[in-house]
């Protein structure tokens, strides 16, 4: 949640930073807000709503001149969003400003203590009181001789090792021009290198047009970054690990192009995404996959005798996809967790358990907290995520990446087909070393290399799909439903069109209908049914019947040429035939594009839905 951007070099610093921050948007847009030091005392400005319905306006009325400088968008926690709860917060002398991600759990009896010696607060954020704190240990250490500004970076140190929670944080004070203090534990934050400048973000995305080289801040880490050099120490060891790297995507990969709404972009990505994700890792000779970021022995592979997989959101669905792939292909028992739930539960794991755990952004708390949960009870970790470099990679035992570039609308799109992808790549490589057949092994790759030009010539009946999509976009209620391999992509067909269209929408097993929700049938009522031509095609049909005895209008995602299904519903949506394993990644497509149109119609801003942000950094 939030993005923090922070500048340091010879360049005015408030164009950059609100340049970062639009790119930082989907993190959070409640509010906004810049500070700068100019001339020894730090200007501020910060406004609720929308960077370019606020925060821009107010920045054109009243520049702010400087070098250096921190900026923030805010996606509420503690305080609403107002102009007063934005980002930056100061502290009791207005000399030193703080932007922050996270939460400060401690922060209620902190502020007890400030207030009983006479501060004054302006917001009910934890931020301020984070400030505060900085603050007041910046004045205890009045008189003390300190070497190269020193000074600032001791007052944070010895601040965050009273804090309890988490953070991501950048800190600028009015008497130390030309630096800034940036830290972070459980908050993602990145160093971005610049010829003469340095840049700090919450993200590479921000930072991605100024310069490629970044670094990678761990847990407890605390950097001081001037305009020539920047300073990495650790608050848990004696030393801090600094890895430069390099980022992957460009500034280019990052816009919206041609298209109206970053989520369409992505949608319309996906041919390209699932064939980044197949790359070099099809073995034709030996008729398996080649992920060798796993870091397993085929040996240990085999030992493996149960997987648990953890997740959130869109990734929790592709995970229930995987658990159906790996169940029938490898034969391995598989159970799927809510890393919310999963981190504290304290569930029975059998030894030669392998846990994964799969996330876009590598970010994601309750999945981090999850993974090193395991990790501590000895268990090997391998993720599948999209982000290099971000905290989950760089954690796990080993893992896949997805390659599907910065993906930006907060609705996940391109990132669920790409973990499938990999998905069916992990089940057809664990299938192969224990009892998978090369015909059946053979069989599927031969499917999976077609689903790319599948996926386009979907797309390619976008505006067929909008008729529909326009005809039913004033319902009030949806029902999605699937068997098998589709009940996981109902479910994800529900969350796409909540999330954006903020219509209320339920995914269900088909035959789960009759067991209470057909009470809510009704001729106002749309269901959208896959209905494949797989194993369960005939009973999928019963419960499409069951539904249309009762009047409910229903949209049908069949397979190319299926007039029996045609003959009975109100509108059908065909796709290319595919193998039953693989048709959640032809399914998912057409669900998203609904959704998309739906909301465009109802007013709704697909790539900024209200109260969403992209990466869940906080509980």
């Amino acid at each position: 949640m939030c993005g923090i951007v922070g500048y340091v070099g010879v360049r005015e610093a408030a164009p950059i930073i609100l340049e970062g921050l639009r790119r930082l948007e989907y993190r959070g847009y409640d509010s906004a807000g810049i500070a700068v030091l100019t001339r020894s005392v730090i200007q501020s400005r910060k406004k609720k709503g929308k960077i370019d319905e606020g925060l821009a306006i107010l920045l054109n009325q009243h520049p702010l001149q400087g070098h250096t400088g921190i900026g923030h968008t805010r996606w509420a926690t503690h305080g609403a969003p107002t102009d007063e709860n934005s980002h930056p917060h100061f502290d009791q002398s207005g000399r030193i400003a703080v932007v922050h991600n996270g939460v400060i759990e401690n922060y209620d009896r902190l502020k007890e203590r400030f207030m009983a010696a006479g501060h004054q607060f302006r917001s009910q954020t934890d931020t301020e009181v984070l400030a505060h704190l900085i603050g007041d240990h910046y004045a205890k250490l009045a008189g003390v001789d300190f070497a190269e500004n020193e000074r600032l970076t001791e007052a944070v140190t010895r601040a965050l090792r009273e804090v309890i929670g988490t953070y991501g944080i950048g800190v600028v004070s009015a008497d130390h021009p030309g630096i800034m203090v940036g830290a972070r534990r459980g908050s993602p934050l990145i160093i971005g290198i610049g010829d003469g400048e340095n840049y700090l973000s919450s993200d590479t995305s921000a930072i991605v047009a100024h310069t490629r080289q970044v670094v990678y801040l761990n847990d407890y880490d605390v950097v001081t970054l001037r305009p020539e050099r920047f300073d990495v120490i650790s608050l848990g060891s004696d030393t801090a690990r600094v890895q430069i790297s390099q980022i992957e995507f460009s500034a280019e990969a990052s816009e919206k192009g041609k298209y109206p709404h970053y989520m369409l972009k992505e949608i319309f990505e996906q041919g390209r995404t699932v064939e980044n994700a197949l790359r070099g890792r099809i073995d034709f000779d030996e008729v398996t996959a080649k992920l060798g970021g796993l870091n397993l022995t085929t040996a240990q592979l085999r030992a493996v005798d149960n997987i648990v997989i953890t997740a959130c959101g869109t990734s929790w669905h592709a995970a229930l996809v995987g658990e159906y792939l790996l169940e029938e292909f490898a034969h391995i028992p598989v159970e799927v967790e809510y890393a919310s739930e999963f981190r504290y539960r304290n569930p029975p794991i059998e030894r030669n358990t392998l846990i994964l755990a799969i996330t876009q952004s590598g970010e994601t708390a309750d999945t981090l907290a999850g993974m090193r949960e395991a990790k501590r009870r000895g268990h090997p970790v391998l993720a599948i995520c999209n982000v290099v470099g971000s905290t989950i990679a760089r954690e796990a035992d080993g893992g896949v990446y997805l390659h599907a570039g910065p993906e930006i609308g907060v609705a996940s799109t391109k990132a669920f087909t790409s973990q499938v992808t990999v998905l069916v790549l992990l089940s057809l490589l664990m299938g192969r070393i224990r009892m998978l057949s090369s015909q059946r092994g053979m069989q599927l790759i031969r499917a999976l290399e077609q689903i790319p030009a599948q996926i386009e010539s979907i797309l390619s009946q976008d505006e067929a799909i909008k008729r529909i999509a326009l005809k039913y976009a004033g319902a009030d209620d949806f029902f999605f439903l699937g068997r098998l391999y589709n009940f996981p992509v109902a479910l994800e067909g529900a969350l796409k069109l909540k999330e954006i269209s903020y219509i209320h929408a339920e995914g269900y097993p088909a035959a789960e209908m009759k067991h209470g929700p057909i009470a809510m049938i009704d001729e106002k009522t749309p269901t959208v049914i896959l209905i494949p031509r797989d194993g369960l095609y005939d009973k999928t049909m019963s419960n499409l019947q069951e539904i249309k005895a009762r009047c409910g209008p229903i949209i049908a995602i069949v397979t190319e040429g299926d007039t029996q299904v045609r003959a009975l519903v109100d509108d059908v949506i065909e796709l290319p035939a595919t193998l039953e394993p693989l048709f959640p990644l032809l399914g998912v497509i057409p669900l998203q594009l609904l959704a998309y149109h739906i909301a465009v119609k109802r007013g709704c801003d697909v790539d900024k839905p209200r109260n969403l942000a992209k990466s869940v950094t906080v509980e």
